[in-house]
């Protein structure tokens, strides 16, 4: 069996700091997609709000007013069989599966945040022998490039405050798939599978799984 298969989690969460929305997908080093999940969280997506910011102005992606659009736009993937909805449980048995016949390293994007909120969701990610934070490695390989700072500066791709370039997953990609990228939907499984990926694909290309698990510590 190849050592060298990852499995990439992605979640979008409920304002009880649960899992809504879970998505994965198991790549090679190549970059190639072997396996893949996306759910609803049954028990939490429907029972518990989306998270969102009071805070922010509702033309912001993270406001209540987008909340309410996200969740209607959920209804309409799970009515068209886009989506289905899965109790923890059989999220657990897929991931043993997974766990089974790749054993594959864990990362996610944040990946302490996606630990935290699966936890919370009784989602068991501790199966993985494993794993690594993908965004600590992507600022250590893509953002310390002068390549990636002329890109977000040429872009206007910076932080709102500090004006530095963004880490984010979907700068990321951009840099790395071209700016026609459509903006990252902030669902699960089309994170993970669109955008992700392609940042850990890049990644990969000049570092060793060695490597890798340091740089994403």
């Amino acid at each position: 069996m190849s050592k060298h298969y990852y499995i990439i989690v992605d979640t979008e969460t409920t304002k009880k700091q649960s899992v809504a929305d879970f998505g994965a997908v198991v790549v090679t080093r190549k970059g190639k997609i072997v396996e893949q999940f996306g759910a609803m969280v049954l028990g939490h997506f429907g029972k518990f709000d989306l998270f969102s910011d009071p805070s922010a102005a509702d033309s912001a992606f993270w406001s209540e007013q987008s909340a309410q659009r996200r969740a209607k736009d959920y209804d309409a993937m799970l009515e068209s069989g886009e989506r289905s909805i899965s109790s923890p449980a059989l999220i657990n048995q897929w991931l043993a599966g997974v766990n089974a016949r790749y054993a594959p390293v864990l990362t996610a994007y944040n990946l302490s945040f996606d630990l935290g909120k699966c936890r919370n969701t009784r989602i068991n990610l501790g199966i993985f022998s494993e794993r690594f934070c993908l965004m600590k490695a992507a600022k250590k390989v893509i953002g310390n490039q002068a390549a990636y700072h002329d890109f977000c500066y040429d872009n206007d791709l910076l932080t709102a405050k500090l004006r530095n370039p963004s880490m984010t997953a979907d700068t990321m990609a951009k840099f790395i798939l071209g700016l026609s990228l459509a903006d990252e939907p902030h669902t699960a499984l089309e994170d993970a599978r669109d955008y992700e990926a392609a940042i850990l694909s890049y990644i990969l290309r000049d570092v060793t799984r060695k490597q890798l698990l340091g740089l994403g510590q």
